[in-house]
């Protein structure tokens, strides 16, 4: 199995250390509420959650920036978000956890989005989001635009996170992309397949296989199949590389863990080291941190590749939105030699 010499994992966490990445996208509120279920209701057929207790954390774009602060990247934030409680606990959370939130906008005509996950028994029964329901205007995307063009300078890489929830446009995306082509910035996106956005010209896009096969047009028939021997697999990402050019496409495999494609080279399949897992609840947000945080430490595509897969393998044992700290990556590289 391909891996990290400790030495080297040593070296990219150092120098992570070192570096300030700015994350763009749809910041979010997480909400659980964590309880059992001891009887079906009599009103209709459906478990009754006795209620424990509840936690709440960054969600969305915001999980992407705790994800990086966790391994000790200086990390900053722009997003749109409402005047409301939900504003002010998500910027409290991130504080807590070091991101530099200061780049919100913030807008009376904006809710917050927060999405609220019902667990019982180790299991999530129900999920409500709370979201806004318009497009956001063109006054608040000028915002946001501005405070790119602020906080640009002096970082190693953008992220950004698009959910779909309206702070990632076309308008947005072609600034962030001509900026970062000026500054020779690295560039990497989570695309959502649902909102028609330019994807071409990027350093990385990170879809999950869903989302991949959804991006290229294409149906997956043969899910089974190991990912190299896969051609409909192999084809799609060849596709994917044609039509919007990255540098790189990483596609997350779920329990076959990642494909790295490139497009002068041949695809390169790293098997997943998750031990057990319990909530892939964020591990995208996980992905896309730690690749684009190994890649700004100067590791190699394919170093940054086993980097995520061992960052994803540590939050996907764990329960709701979580990070991973350098011990819990040095402890699942231990684990592998």
């Amino acid at each position: 199995m391909q891996t990290l010499s400790p030495k080297r994992l040593a070296q990219i966490l150092t120098a992570a250390a070192k570096t300030r990445i700015l994350v763009i996208g749809d910041a979010m509120l997480d909400h659980f509420i964590w309880g059992k279920v001891g009887r079906i209701s009599p009103e209709a057929p459906v478990p009754v959650v006795d209620f424990q207790r509840e936690t709440f954390m960054p969600g969305g774009a915001a999980n992407v920036a705790r994800n990086l602060t966790s391994l000790q990247v200086q990390t900053s934030i722009i997003g749109a978000i409402g005047r409301d409680p939900a504003a002010v606990n998500l910027r409290r959370l991130l504080r807590n956890d070091g991101v530099d939130c200061d780049g919100f906008v913030t807008s009376r005509n904006l809710t917050t989005s927060i999405k609220t996950r019902i667990i019982a028994h180790q299991q999530q029964v129900v999920r409500l989001d709370r979201e806004n329901g318009s497009a956001f205007d063109s006054r608040t995307t000028k915002a946001l635009i501005r405070q790119i063009e602020t906080r640009l300078q002096g970082c190693s890489a953008v992220i950004i996170g698009d959910y779909g929830k309206g702070v990632v446009t076309d308008g947005l995306m072609n600034r962030v992309k001509g900026l970062c082509r000026e500054a020779g910035v690295w560039l990497s996106l989570d695309p959502k397949p649902v909102h028609n956005i330019d994807l071409t010209g990027l350093s990385l896009i990170t879809p999950n296989r869903k989302e991949a096969f959804e991006l290229a047009g294409m149906t997956d028939c043969h899910s089974d199949a190991p990912p190299l021997e896969n051609k409909t697999l192999l084809e799609m990402s060849h596709r994917l590389l044609e039509r919007y050019a990255p540098a790189l496409l990483l596609i997350t495999l779920g329990d076959q863990g990642m494909l790295l494609c490139h497009r002068s080279r041949p695809p390169v399949h790293i098997p997943t080291v998750a031990q057990e897992v319990f909530d892939v609840s964020g591990a995208g947000d996980t992905v896309i941190a730690s690749f684009t945080l190994a890649v700004a430490a100067g590791a190699s595509p394919l170093e940054a590749t086993i980097f995520s897969n061992h960052a994803a393998g540590v939050v996907v044992g764990k329960f709701g939105t979580a990070t991973v700290s350098p011990n819990e990556l040095k402890s699942s590289f231990s684990k592998h030699l």
